[in-house]
């Protein structure tokens, strides 16, 4: 490996060995704060990077699978505010679950109501599209809220956590690793796919779906199996979450916080599966610094607490307006300098007084440039 290739890969391990050293570099509020609410918040907005990418749908109703998931496992372990007895067309299911075995009951409904989304839309594209799942979206917020029985406004709290995971309050980590492998599962699921036949099937319907259609694929097929994909990741994202604040509420899932898990992947950039984690980051990053510095700085007019949506906007259209790729645009933007420079240098002559080897240069750079 030459020295180029070195120091273009070097900060993806310094990234990798930071994300699995995190609770012991920083304290529990910042692994909490920070570490475990980037993850999860970046498994969430990955599923809609992943519709974006590889399949061409701008999705706003990941959020609402996501709170899908956390409704239904709080209900099933009978948490505070939930039903107190399940019964499903008359199968008695008893009167509590495990966390464990709840949450992969979260996963798995979220993921067929996810399908039945995706079959809903399966033939709207552009505009149209993204008005059926914000719509979709709103549904999922307002049932939850005037169905009592199921959540109510006022949410259901005291959701009981694997013994695994124990307190995230007191002792973040344990929460932390289980996100962290959370994050890596679904990023290899998401990186796996992209090759298979269903991945470049997939990526042909983005970019032509009626030549995809007159070749004898199933288009609205594909697509709604896509939507069942990103809704699978959405769920893991709303467990983690669930089991992070120990409540869900139809608040975690309103059109605020569905244009934040929205904002975030875009900030991220929409140009690669990473681009998601690296906006999440950001997120947090943001909202930490803003709430706990922001207001003692500028007043109570510019109360980070208050006011941390305008901060978010305000930066979100900043890094649009410097790189339209986001975040993930800059990274490789600096990478691609970085590594042109090097070879430049390994390839520049150790004298360049002369007309002659000036010339050469200035061809070379001109070329690199090309």
């Amino acid at each position: 490996m030459n020295a180029a290739a070195i120091i273009v890969r070097a900060p993806a391990g310094v990234v990798v060995a930071v994300l699995c050293l995190f609770p012991l570099l920083f304290s529990d509020f910042v692994t909490s704060t920070i570490g475990v609410r980037s993850l999860f918040l970046g498994i969430a907005a990955a599923s809609i990077t992943y519709l974006v990418l590889h399949a061409g749908m701008i999705s706003f109703s990941q959020t609402a699978l996501y709170g899908i998931a956390g409704f239904t496992m709080a209900n099933l372990a009978a948490a505070s505010g939930g039903i107190e007895h399940i019964r499903i067309l008359g199968l008695d299911l008893g009167e509590s679950w495990g966390p464990w075995q709840a949450a992969g009951a979260g996963v798995a409904v979220a993921t067929v109501i996810g399908v039945a989304f995706g079959f809903v839309c399966r033939a709207s594209y552009g505009i149209y599209f993204l008005m059926l799942t914000l719509a979709l979206a709103v549904l999922t917020f307002y049932f939850f809220g005037q169905v009592p029985q199921l959540s109510g406004f006022g949410g259901i709290g005291n959701v009981p956590r694997p013994h695994l995971i124990g307190n995230p309050v007191t002792d973040p980590t344990p929460l932390y690793y289980v996100a962290l492998a959370g994050a890596v599962g679904i990023y290899a699921l998401f990186r796996s796919l992209v090759q298979t036949p269903f991945g470049l099937t997939l990526q042909g319907i983005r970019d032509d779906p009626i030549r995809m259609r007159s070749l004898g694929f199933r288009v609205e097929l594909h697509r709604t199996l896509a939507f069942g994909l990103g809704a699978f990741a959405a769920a893991i994202a709303g467990i983690l979450s669930v089991w992070y604040s120990g409540q869900v509420s139809p608040g975690s899932i309103d059109v605020i916080r569905t244009i934040d898990v929205f904002a975030i992947a875009v900030v991220g950039g929409l140009g690669r599966i990473e681009g998601a984690w690296l906006g999440a980051f950001a997120f947090t990053t943001l909202d930490y610094a803003v709430k706990r510095w922001v207001g003692d700085a500028l007043g109570s007019a510019l109360d980070g607490v208050t006011r941390f949506e305008t901060w978010f906007g305000i930066i979100f259209l900043a890094i649009l307006l410097v790189s339209p790729g986001g975040l993930v645009g800059l990274v490789q933007s600096l990478g691609r300098r970085i590594h042109v420079r090097v070879r430049r240098q390994r390839q520049m002559p150790d004298d360049l007084t002369g007309p002659a080897p000036r010339a050469i240069e200035e061809r070379r750079q001109r070329t690199d440039e090309g």
